[in-house]
């Protein structure tokens, strides 16, 4: 709720009300924090309200969002005229303002203060400044849509600081002020409409010097006068008095020759000192006015430069008692660093008092304080002359007394310490002071006062250092409560910016300090270096960030400038280095010039509202949290403090025992304090605490969901019914979704920000009662038990993994160090998100059901809001490898509207799982299309994507939500009417992302489509070897072989061509490329066709020549498809990228395989050779399946390892023909086996591959079948060789080894076997087992049966006259049945046969002759049984046929649908006789046959409700006329008669043949059936 909260006061939107893109981004900030607030709102009308509000301004959002885009592009050039007109009426309204002060009549408004208006207007001058900056970028770039944008969003920050400067006249009492204000404002909005104007003009002349030059003069006097209106303000003046005060009093250092002194040097010192004192608490004063009223900063500033003054002549006094040149340059360059060092304490408390929520301010201004601090020490440590120790124990009371500041109120971080490094910074510093403290104790006593200083200097910066730790661990755990509000991540952090900015600063006037030796130089180079590079890089990380093309390239360019100003710096400084004069030092400081301007161009760009964070909020919870922190720490410095004057007075008289005494009190305040800090720190690490209560709150949960899954066992769960399931479904769905959205957040804190670990883990536990209450509700409401405890035991499965997230991510503590931890926090997390993904389908899938679809359109919704976030920083792939994602996904999307219009009609109740798919490929889609706009070239095209990509989207949403509706209302025609308009409006939509991509890259996109028609060929080709197989391949006219030759020939070589082509097409235009792969596609089409024509003409009666043929062809297809893909991921590489190599192995290939079939082409009519040829073919073919098993590519699906045994079989045959074909040399027994080879070791190697990647095989298991695979192959291609040498030279030494060749390849075949096996696991059945096939019949068969009753079920009776009904398809699963059950009876007749030979032996059963005139049904026992099954199938396949064709009745199915559960019975009795009672496969069996007897039970039903209502809907037409309705009774008693007797007769008949079966029953059979 307070996320909600701080969304709805989001300060973009005040300071930018119109700026689309901010409104839309504080809008989807608030539907995020709506959405995440739901789950946690315990009113169930108030959630329900609010869930509804979030989702209508969602799609309000999206609706806004294409509709601004479509203005934009329509009145884009109209914006720079809208915010020169706005500017334009501004400075006329402060022409008004300024006749209204003179004459005494201005007024301040409602609300308005001197100090708020002040404000106002200090915080919108920097507003207006980067807003002008990013206007000028966009001129100079000739962007016209983002220069309009950056006027327009000028306008608007000048229309709040023309207020503002309103609000101050009106409120100052000064009327000279007040005149001043208003000129100055009104100068600023007279600037701004000329550089508007400027700009405009720019515009039209894209690259113009002059244009370009105007405009930059324009800026620099539009900056001048906002500098001279923010100066206006109150208290500024003072300030600005205070700096020209000393700059004038600096001017006394110039002199060439300083006076000599008048006064003694005690005296001068004296005076120096007591000066020092003074100004280092009037800097003090000053950073303490800061926070005040204006006039503390006026009378604060005046005080500082009086005190200034007096210290710089105190300065020069103490300067002319120097003895010697060198001393008195050192000594002014000291106080040149004193001068320069006030004026930026002035500069930034003059920045801070403008602007005090400005980034960094508070630190800069401490920072500044402290250089004063630390320039004084210098002095005071170069010029006096003390006892030793006493002026080290002065400079470190002045340090600490500026350090104490930090300690006041850390609500900013002090620097970029993480929590875990202010830990480590503690204990180094800690252990470094209580060394220095026993030294100076020790050197005290001893009275060693060198040593003694020397500690004291080393005391006071482990003081600093650990005041300054104390401080930023303080504000990382104020931030890190959860009462507190986070800050967010802009795409840049100011704060960064402005540090590197003073840093480079600093190191520059390093750099050119004559003063400065060489190793300061090298330092000061070395600073310049580290903050360059890092400024460098995050300009990369923003410019791929950010969405706005124009701010990409100003990153770009302002890291170029930055980078190329270092590297120029960088070479004087090697100059310099080697030779320190002062023609280098001056090229050195000509040198920084253009650093120091492009990093402050850069900083004032980085500045703006944009792009900024949102700092966090500490909350008056998260300041107690500090107390315990600050206090330890101010304690610590106030007794260091003491200690130091303590240890001053006994450096002077070590013999005073009570001082002594008073010491050794000091050092153990200050030991306890540093242990009383340390133990504070540690026992607020961030998030520890709330991870603690978040475990005990989600191990209650557990608990519960226990507790319910155990009510649920026993059926005794309560049903809630004060909610409808659709409301606790959304609640569950909502839930789930947001604690999936905080699995990452979570993950990335728990590995490194510690700060954001406490709110993650808080905000995470907080959704678990919810969940637990919405998944308990949902499942009382459930009918199936089954579903029941899925959802509860997927609730608690959720619990779990998230607690172990959280004790995982309480290890890690946000440490970035402890990367032992972080391990661990993947692994959690991925856990996690899988029970989301479950949990997920579960609740989708139960949704679509009842046509629930708001989770859906969510998820679209979700996805399209993606969209509009930046580029992840480094896209993995190309534009050609998201391109060809985008594609499939998108035609996936339109497949899925097709389904959808004809499943409208037919099924309404499947509209639901197409839904889903919809959602879940628009999801993909969305993800590929983000990064597909990312990366396309030019930005026109990336925009175009994306903009499309969300319009498919909002067809995606319409079409969904129409899919809902028409399942809960699946007769209302208009709705069907508008699902199929929007399912047509999605698919146009689809063929416009397509277009987009297809311009983005014509080649790529024509490699697509080429790779798509040449599959289509491939599995085309797939049918004509079937046809050719099968003897059915014949020619159409009475045409040879030769006829068609030529053609061949001529087309393969056409194809040749094209092939260089598309090689050559990859390192070329789009446009040769798309060329290249349209060609290569039509000529594949047509020598496909054509070699077609030629294997037909060979004629059916050589079918396996006719087989080589097309296989030839059917290599080239591949090879082409290969190099399709290889072309379309090498377009546009360099020559020595690996997609490069790879491409010229797959043209390799492809020359192989068309010289291959040109081979065959020229042998097929060669009798004597072609057998041979087809050899050669098969074991180049297998060669190149071998290399693409080999491959590293992880197949596309798995298949099961009984699958693998299946395929081994086939080599067994073909190495069994391999043999036989070596041994008789005939040319046709070689050509089949050329034919099995191939179909037999590819689909070998593809069930090898498919069995070892699934994911239950393991990694060993893997290696081993992978390895065994390839040995069976390489077995088989020897074979293979040695039979096509025999065939070259056919002698009896040569066909004796052929034994040896097939038994290794055997041995390779068992080992494969073995390694499935060990696949399999214990669970291990044996494929060729004929108990197992007839299980897996008998169950397929089953859910034939089942489906074709449901089918029948919903069947319509036919009306008279009976006609056939052609939209009845329930027969085919009614064949479907017949041929699972013939395949299940065929595998029994084996097993009976071998069972019945065991019984005969056992002597359990005779064996009866069979009667060949009168053969009983259990004259052969189980192997009857099973026949009987067969034939009874037949029967209701013919029955159903015939019956679907309206040429039998309802009552023929039932019948044969009877004797089929009849015969199955009958069979399960035969099978007690086959084998013992506890037998695992018989059990198995069994249960299969009881499926099926269910099965056609439920058959039978269906029929006989079908027939009744036949019967109920039968009319009757009724005859009027008496005679006739007389007639008509008799007839029909009539028919009824005859009908009866029929009945008698077909009775008696199954009775007689009843008993002449029974006479050839077993005594065993007939005691069971007894």
């Amino acid at each position: 709720i307070k996320l909600l909260h701080a969304a709805l006061k989001h300060p973009v939107t005040v300071a930018h009300p119109s700026g689309p893109m901010e409104v839309t981004g504080a809008i989807r900030l608030m539907v995020a924090s709506a959405k995440a607030a739901v789950p946690t709102v315990s009113d169930q009308a108030a959630a329900m309200q609010l869930s509804q509000c979030a989702k209508n301004l969602a799609t309000s959002l999206a609706e806004l969002r294409t509709a601004s885009q479509k203005a934009h592009e329509a009145c884009g050039p109209m914006e720079i005229d809208s915010a020169l007109n706005t500017v334009q009426t501004l400075r006329n309204e402060l022409q008004d303002a300024k006749m209204a002060a003179v004459d005494g009549q201005l007024k301040p408004l409602p609300g308005e203060t001197l100090e708020k208006c002040a404000q106002d207007l200090g915080s919108t001058s920097k507003a207006v400044g980067s807003s002008m900056a990013q206007l000028l970028t966009c001129a100079a770039q000739g962007n016209e849509h983002y220069t309009g944008v950056a006027a327009r969003e000028t306008a608007q920050a000048l229309k709040t600081l023309a207020q503002a400067a309103r609000g101050v006249s009106a409120s100052t009492t000064d009327p000279m002020a007040a005149h001043a204000m208003l000129d100055s404002a009104r100068d600023v909005m007279e600037g701004s409409a000329m550089l508007i104007q400027e700009a405009k003009q720019a515009l039209a002349a894209p690259g113009d010097a002059e244009s370009q030059q105007r405009l930059a003069q324009v800026a620099k006097a539009v900056s001048h006068s906002l500098n001279n209106c923010v100066n206006c303000l109150p208290g500024q003046k003072d300030v600005d008095v205070a700096l020209k005060s000393i700059g004038e009093s600096s001017k006394k250092l110039l002199v060439d020759s300083l006076p000599p002194s008048s006064k003694s040097f005690q005296e001068a010192q004296s005076e120096l000192n007591q000066a020092a004192a003074d100004l280092n608490q009037s800097a003090g004063e000053v950073v303490h006015a800061t926070r005040g009223q204006s006039g503390e900063l006026a009378a604060a500033s005046g005080k500082f430069s009086d005190d200034f003054d007096e210290f710089l002549d105190a300065g020069i006094e103490m300067a002319g008692q120097a003895q010697t040149k060198e001393d008195q340059i050192q000594v002014i360059g000291n106080l040149k660093n004193i001068s320069m060092a006030s004026s930026k304490l002035l500069l930034a408390a003059k920045s801070l008092s403008v602007d005090p929520g400005a980034p960094n301010a508070k630190n800069l201004l401490a920072a500044a304080a402290r250089a004063v601090t630390e320039s004084i020490n210098q002095l005071i440590t170069l010029c006096t002359q003390q006892a030793p120790g006493q002026k080290e124990c002065d400079n470190a009371l002045r340090e600490l007394e500026t350090v104490k500041g930090m300690l006041d109120n850390p609500n900013e971080p002090v620097s970029d310490l993480s929590y875990f490094d202010c830990i480590e910074s503690v204990m180094e510093n800690s252990k470094v002071l209580g060394e220095s403290m026993a030294g100076i104790s020790q050197n005290a006593k001893t009275g060693d006062l060198l040593v003694f200083g020397e500690c004291v200097g080393v005391a006071s910066k482990a003081l600093c250092g650990l005041t300054e730790a104390a401080a930023q661990a303080a504000y990382l755990v104020g931030i890190s409560d959860p009462n507190s509000q986070a800050g967010h991540q802009g795409l840049v952090d100011p704060i960064q910016f402005a540090r590197a900015n003073q840093a480079i600063q600093m190191a520059c006037q390093n750099l050119v300090d004559p003063a400065s030796s060489p190793s300061q130089v090298l330092s000061a180079a070395t600073i310049v270096a580290k903050h360059t590079s890092a400024l460098c890089n995050a300009c990369r990380i923003a410019s791929s960030k950010t969405a706005n093309p124009v701010a990409k390239r100003h990153f770009v360019q302002s890291a170029k400038e930055v980078a190329n100003s270092t590297a120029n710096l960088v070479k004087t400084i090697k100059a310099l280095d080697g030779d320190f004069s002062d023609d280098n030092r001056n090229k050195c400081r000509i040198a920084t010039a253009p650093l120091i301007e492009a990093v402050e161009n850069l900083t004032a760009f980085a500045s703006n509202p944009e792009f900024v964070s949102i700092p966090a909020q500490i909350s008056m919870e998260g300041t107690r949290a500090q107390e315990p922190i600050l206090i330890s720490a101010k304690t610590m410095l106030e007794s260091s403090s003491l200690l130091i004057k303590t240890a001053r007075s006994l450096a002077i008289n070590p013999k005073d025992p009570p001082t002594w005494s008073v010491l050794a009190g000091h050092s153990h305040t200050v030991s306890d304090s540093i242990k009383s800090l340390i133990t504070s720190i540690r026992d607020k690490a961030p998030g520890q605490r709330e991870c603690d209560y978040s475990i005990d709150g989600i191990n209650r949960c557990i608990r519960d969901i226990e507790q319910a899954s155990l009510a649920a066992v026993s059926q005794n769960l309560a049903t809630r019914d004060d909610i409808s399931v659709e409301a606790l479904q959304e609640q569950l769905t909502s839930v789930v979704q947001e604690i999936g959205h905080l699995i990452d957040p979570i993950a990335t804190a728990a590995r490194g920000e510690a700060a954001q670990l406490g709110h993650k883990v808080t905000q995470l536990a907080s959704y678990f009662e919810p969940l637990i209450l919405a998944a308990v509700g949902v499942a009382s409401k459930m009918l199936d038990h089954q579903q029941q405890m899925t959802v509860l035991d997927q609730t608690k499965t959720l619990a779990e993994s998230a607690l172990q997230m959280l004790y995982a991510a309480k290890e890690g503590g946000g440490n970035p160090k402890a990367s032992h931890t972080h391990d661990a926090i993947t692994e959690a997390a991925q856990l996690m998100k899988e029970a989301v993904d479950d949990i997920m389908v579960t609740l989708n899938e139960a949704a679509s059901e009842v046509g629930l679809v708001g989770g859906m359109v969510d998820s679209i919704a979700e996805a399209l809001s993606k969209l509009d976030e930046g580029t992840p920083p480094d896209p993995k792939g190309t534009f050609v490898d998201y391109q060809t994602t985008v594609v499939k996904y998108s035609k996936a999307i339109a497949v899925t509207a097709q389904e959808m219009m004809t499943k409208s009609v037919t099924n309404p109740e499947e509209l639901g799982g197409l839904a889903s798919q919809m959602t879940n490929d628009y999801g993909h889609l969305a993800l590929q299309g983000r990064m597909a706009a990312a990366t396309a070239e030019p930005e026109e095209i990336g925009f175009q994507i994306k903009t499309r990509v969300q319009d498919l989207g909002h067809g995606c949403i319409f079409l969904v939500q129409k899919a809902g509706a028409l399942q809960i209302c699946p007769t209302d025609s208009y709705t069907k009417r508008e699902l199929i308009e929007c399912a047509r409006a999605v698919t146009e939509k689809v063929s416009l992302v397509l277009s987009a991509l297809q311009a983005g890259n014509k080649g790529t996109q024509a490699c697509i489509t080429a790779a798509s028609a040449v599959s289509g060929i491939i599995a085309d080709l797939d049918t004509t070897i079937m046809f050719a197989t099968a003897g059915t391949l014949n020619a159409e006219n009475n045409e040879s072989f030769a006829d068609h030759r030529e053609n061949i020939l001529k087309t393969a070589k056409a194809l040749v061509e094209d092939t260089k082509l598309l090689v050559s097409g990859a390192a070329s235009s789009q446009d040769k490329l798309a060329q290249a792969a349209q060609s290569s596609a039509a000529t594949i089409t047509q020598l496909a066709e054509v070699v077609k024509l030629g294997a037909a003409s060979l004629g059916s009666d050589d079918p396996e020549t006719q087989v080589v043929l097309i296989n030839a062809i059917k290599d080239v297809a591949k090879a082409l498809s290969d190099l399709i893909g290889a072309t379309k991921g090498a377009a546009s590489k360099p020559a020595d990228d690996p997609s490069m190599y790879q491409l010229k192995g797959a043209a390799k290939v492809m020359v192989t395989n068309v010289t291959s079939l040109l081979k065959t082409v020229k042998a097929v009519e060669d009798e004597a050779t072609r057998g041979t040829r087809a050899l050669e073919a098969t074991i180049e073919y297998i060669k190149q399946e071998l290399t693409v098993f080999q491959s590293k590519e992880v197949p596309e699906k798995t298949s099961s390892p009984e699958e693998s045994i299946r395929m081994t079989k086939g080599i067994t045959m073909a190495t069994a023909k391999a043999v036989a074909a070596g041994n008789s040399c005939r040319q046709e027994d070689v050509i089949a086996t050329a034919n099995l080879s191939r179909k037999a070791v590819a689909d070998m190697l593809t069930a090898c591959k498919q069995a070892s990647y699934h994911p239950d095989v393991s990694e060993d298991v893997r290696a081993r079948a992978l390895r065994f695979g390839t040995e069976c192959t390489l077995g088989y291609l020897e074979l293979l060789e040695h039979v096509l040498l025999i065939l070259q030279k056919p002698t009896p030494e040569l066909k004796h080894p052929l034994a040896a060749f097939s038994k290794r390849v055997a041995g390779a075949v068992t080992e494969l076997i073995q390694t499935a096996e060990a696949m399999k696991g214990t669970e291990w059945v044996d494929p060729e087992d004929p108990t197992v096939i007839a299980e897996t019949e008998l169950l397929g068969a089953a859910a034939s049966i089942e489906a074709a009753a449901k089918k029948l079920e919903q069947l319509k009776p036919r009306a008279k006259p009976k006609q056939a009904d052609e939209t009845l398809d329930f027969e085919e699963q009614i064949l479907e049945a017949a041929k699972s059950i013939a395949a299940a009876t065929s595998a029994l007749v084996k097993s009976a046969s071998a069972a019945q030979r065991e019984l005969v032996a056992q002597g359990k059963v005779g064996a009866i002759p069979a009667n060949a005139v009168d053969d009983g049904q259990w004259s052969q026992g189980l192997i009857s049984a099973a026949r009987m099954v067969a034939a009874a199938t037949s029967n209701l396949c013919e029955a159903a046929n015939a019956s679907v064709q309206g040429h039998a009745s309802e009552e023929k199915l039932i019948s044969s649908a009877k004797q089929v559960a009849a015969s199955t019975a009958q069979l399960l009795v035969a099978c007690k006789v086959k084998a013992d009672q506890d037998s695992e496969a018989m059990r198995r069996l069994q249960a299969a046959g009881n499926a099926v007897k269910r099965a056609s039970d439920n058959l039978v039903r269906a029929a006989q409700k079908a027939a009744f209502g036949k019967a109920d809907d039968d009319d009757v037409v009724v005859k009027t006329k008496f005679v006739g309705g007389i007639a008509q009774i008799i007839a029909a008693q009539e028919e009824m008669l005859k009908k009866e007797r029929e009945l008698e007769e077909a009775r008696k008949k199954l009775a007689q043949i009843r008993q002449q079966q029974y006479k050839f029953l077993p005594t065993e059979l007939r005691e069971d059936e007894g």
